[in-house]
């Protein structure tokens, strides 16, 4: 009466293949009509052709030198919040030796 439908797993060729394979199978006689069962011809669609973008060479070289000009913005910047944190784990760590020197100190002197 209610049979639980197998999801499909779409593949990137464009095939469609069930994720588990069914164990039995049930052959089902066609009934004797007057109809015709071909399948209907499919029209194709139309090919839209997307525009390409052509540019001069001058536009050429703004596209390049605007590109290696954001990754070198982009590396600097990187860079320096590297370089932020490694100075600021070093003062956290001279500041840690510091207070224990004096930490130990105290403890001497009583």
């Amino acid at each position: 009466m209610l049979r639980p439908r197998v999801p499909v797993n779409p593949l990137p060729t464009g095939l469609v293949a069930p994720l588990s394979r069914p164990t039995t199978t049930v052959s089902v006689e066609p009934m004797a009509c007057n109809h015709d069962h071909t399948p209907a011809p499919v029209q194709a669609a139309p090919l839209t052709q997307v525009p390409a973008v052509r540019l001069p060479p001058t536009g050429l070289v703004t596209v390049v030198a605007g590109g290696a000009g954001l990754v070198l913005i982009v590396g600097t910047v990187l860079v320096s919040m590297l370089l932020a944190v490694a100075i600021s784990a070093a003062s956290v760590a001279v500041c840690a030796v510091v207070l224990r020197s004096l930490l130990n100190g105290q403890h001497k002197h009583r």
